[in-house]
């Protein structure tokens, strides 16, 4: 069975209707459809073009072909295929080509043996080509011939059954016919445009270029000098195709905005809400501190939330930002209305202390560590719903549970973190070489960040089988918890507080610490970086002060749309006249 024969114009003559058209056939089929289409191969004497010497330049001018061609630039397209004497495609493949297009089913299958490929390819584009005939066939109504292809042609192959069976069910039912009776002219042409770009994605790259490879080369290369630039912290929309991408320090929040002063005590614990508007801290004056971000950045005092009869040492965002749980230490937890600060319940175990809290994903229940190592669920009302005794938590004041609410995160031992599958009772550890001081959730609750007595930080995968991934070192601890926290656009960076009353930032890809920020006059305990806005920064200190760090804004002057910097790469110390200090290789802010 030959191709089937249309009684008006052949497709082939409205090729060139299309080719002009943006988004039109990408392979060549266009007004100049004949121009360098004779031309025979240059890739036998392979040149190589480049700094490096690693661009095939046949493959180069191939790609920037088919990149023309995608955007609608037939004829430029056409006349590079012609100066350079580098066709898109060979004669054999632009004649595949064709026939796909007018329709010539037996002939294309027949060609595929000619360009040369792998059986299993040969039998895969087989399938889809043949499976085109057929629907054309059942379109026109020529159910005997449809029928003959199915059980002659596309069933000896021996592939896809499923598939097959589903065709077999158009025959019985015609009625069910994918073209549901609109299956004219112009839309089997771009049915058949379809067809090739499945034949693209099926055939070797070195027979057909994949769609728009040029594009997605671009992407890649992007990402890629993205993630090597140790202080990137804006979309990567902004980055330009015209010059390599470099950022500067000038785009982390590495410069204090706002000094917050209402605590009367040492500030251990601060953290911004999900939705970014709202950061709430607590104090050794046994006060928490609900405040504002306003939409020019600024942060301005809410509610002062106060109730707890000792030091509060943890806080934990109900999942849509409108309540807070706050934890005593060894004490009760509380659950506050954010817009009229309110208590709304207060959760106490008789004769224990309740040391850490979460909530469930739902926000319906919340979880609790209790100080004889057990994990207790209540609903908000407060009844107990469960309770898992044994070595199930520690006195440490963290506590944390996966996306999906089914894992609970705990320190069960010194040195051993527990993944607690509360329903299923499952148990998965981590286990540490030295004391663990704190940990901290990615946004995703795909990795973990702890904290060690030995001063390092690590980051666990836990989705899945836990892994070790990096280790972070620089900060300063011996005495007191410090804790640190993912953060900046992607939670590209890792921040921590420290003893030596510096917040440290480190670039989470390469591991390089990259900034220091000096300010606090005592110990840091806590930072938190804000999820919304990737320039916004909190951090709590012993000095009884939250700051909030912003970007550097005197030297961040707008050129065109983009930032310019001051970047020197000597590694002596160095200082530039935006205030910003560099101290072998590290930039020091004061």
């Amino acid at each position: 069975m030959g191709g089937l024969e249309d009684d008006d114009e052949p497709l082939s003559k409205r090729v060139k209707v299309m080719s002009g058209e943006s988004g039109g056939f990408s392979n060549g089929l266009s007004d100049s459809f004949s121009m360098a289409r004779q031309l025979s191969s240059q890739g036998d004497n392979v040149e190589a073009i480049g700094s490096k010497g690693v661009v095939n330049k046949t493959e180069l001018v191939r790609i920037l072909a088919e990149a023309l061609y995608s955007l609608g630039y037939s004829e430029t397209g056409a006349r590079l295929e012609e100066e350079s004497g580098i066709p898109l495609h060979t004669p054999v493949v632009d004649m595949f080509m064709r026939q796909i297009v007018e329709g010539q089913w037996d002939k294309s299958v027949s060609m595929l043996h000619e360009i040369g490929l792998d059986e299993t390819v040969i039998k895969s584009a087989s399938f889809i080509i043949l499976e085109q005939k057929f629907f054309e066939l059942l379109e026109r109504e020529k159910i005997i011939d449809a029928w003959k292809t199915l059980r002659t042609e596309i069933v000896p192959l021996s592939i896809n059954d499923e598939r097959v069976r589903v065709l077999s069910s158009f025959i019985i039912s015609p009625s069910r016919n994918l073209f549901d009776g609109s299956f004219g002219k112009e839309s089997r042409l771009g049915s058949r445009k379809k067809l090739l770009e499945e034949l693209r994605k099926l055939l070797p790259p070195a027979v057909m270029i994949p769609e728009k490879r040029l594009v997605h080369l671009v992407e890649q290369a992007f990402l890629l000098q993205k993630d090597a630039c140790k202080f990137h912290n804006c979309e990567v929309g902004k980055m330009s195709l015209l010059t390599d991408h470099k950022c500067g320090c000038d785009h982390i929040p590495c410069q204090t905005s706002q000094i917050l002063q209402e605590h009367n005590d040492e500030v251990w614990f601060l953290q911004f809400s999900h939705n970014g508007k709202y950061l709430a801290s607590s104090s050794g004056d046994c006060l928490v501190i609900i405040w504002e971000v306003m939409a020019d950045g600024h942060v301005s005092l809410k509610h002062k939330l106060s109730g707890h009869k000792k030091p509060v040492s943890y806080i934990s965002w109900s999942p849509d930002n409108n309540q807070l749980l706050t934890c005593g230490v060894e004490e009760a937890i509380r659950r506050w209305d954010i817009g009229s600060g309110e208590c709304l319940h207060t959760y106490e175990k008789r004769g224990l202390g309740l040391v850490s809290c979460t909530w469930a994903p739902d926000g319906r229940s919340i979880f609790s560590g209790v100080s004889d190592k057990s994990i207790s669920m209540w609903d908000l009302e407060g009844k107990e719903l469960k309770c898992w005794r044994g070595q199930k938590t520690t006195m440490i004041a963290d506590i944390g549970i996966t996306t999906d609410g089914k894992e609970l995160i705990t320190v069960c031992k010194e040195t051993i973190i527990l993944l607690f599958g509360w329903e299923t009772k499952s148990e998965k550890i981590i286990v540490e070489d030295h004391p663990i001081i704190s940990f901290a959730l990615s946004e995703d609750k795909k990795f973990l960040l702890v904290s060690l007595l030995n001063e390092e930080l690590h980051v666990w995968n836990i989705d899945g089988c836990t892994k070790l991934v990096a280790k972070y070192k620089g900060h300063k601890r011996s005495r007191f918890v410090v804790r640190s926290c993912f953060g900046g656009l992607e939670q590209a960076f890792i921040a921590s507080g420290s003893e030596d009353s510096q917040v440290y930032i480190w670039h989470r890809l390469s591991k390089e610490l990259i900034l220091t920020l000096a300010g606090h006059s005592a110990t840091v305990n806590c930072v938190s970086w804000n999820p919304v806005n990737p320039y916004m920064l909190a951090s709590a200190s012993d000095d009884r002060t939250i700051r909030i760090w912003g970007l550097n804004q005197v030297n961040m002057n707008k050129n065109g749309g983009q930032y310019s910097h001051n970047n020197n790469n000597n590694n002596n110390s160095r200082s530039n006249s935006n205030g910003v200090n560099y101290c072998n290789g590290v930039s020091q802010v004061g």
